[in-house]
């Protein structure tokens, strides 16, 4: 068993065919526990509406999606306690506030986030926070 982090950028690819998602399901197809700040399901939710204006869903494609979503075991981590550390993060990393809660989350449990947010990725595993940070690809089986 691992524990990881996980982001919006990850969870998407649990229900939706995309690059990465065979990487991404390995996280729920093994007894890992997952992490996640409360700010996924507000993300996730966006996702879910960007994709249905763009007609590349239906609202019961989206709806399921969501249901599936909120019946994953996920422990979940209020922003509230993470946002001083997320803030200092942003600063720290030029990232946004949205990327480092994430990052927040990583150092508050001590274990990594896994992300498939090439950006945040190139940009933050160069740095001081490299250890904290695993690109979907590299999860171990």
């Amino acid at each position: 068993m691992s524990i990881f982090v996980v982001d919006a950028s990850v969870a998407v690819k649990w229900f939706f065919p995309e690059p990465h998602s065979d990487a991404a399901l390995r996280l729920l197809a093994s007894d890992n526990t997952l992490y996640a700040p409360d700010l996924l399901f507000s993300e996730f939710g966006n996702v879910l509406w960007k994709r249905f204006r763009n007609n590349e869903i239906t609202k019961n494609e989206a709806n399921a999606a969501l249901e599936g979503l909120l019946a994953l075991p996920l422990q979940v981590q209020f922003s509230q306690a993470l946002i001083p550390l997320a803030i200092e993060i942003a600063c720290a990393e030029n990232r946004t506030v949205y990327d480092s809660l994430y990052l927040a989350a990583a150092l508050a449990v001590q274990f990594p986030l896994v992300t498939a947010d090439a950006k945040l990725y190139r940009k933050v595993s160069k740095g001081r926070l490299t250890g904290y940070l695993l690109w979907v690809e590299d999860i171990p089986d």
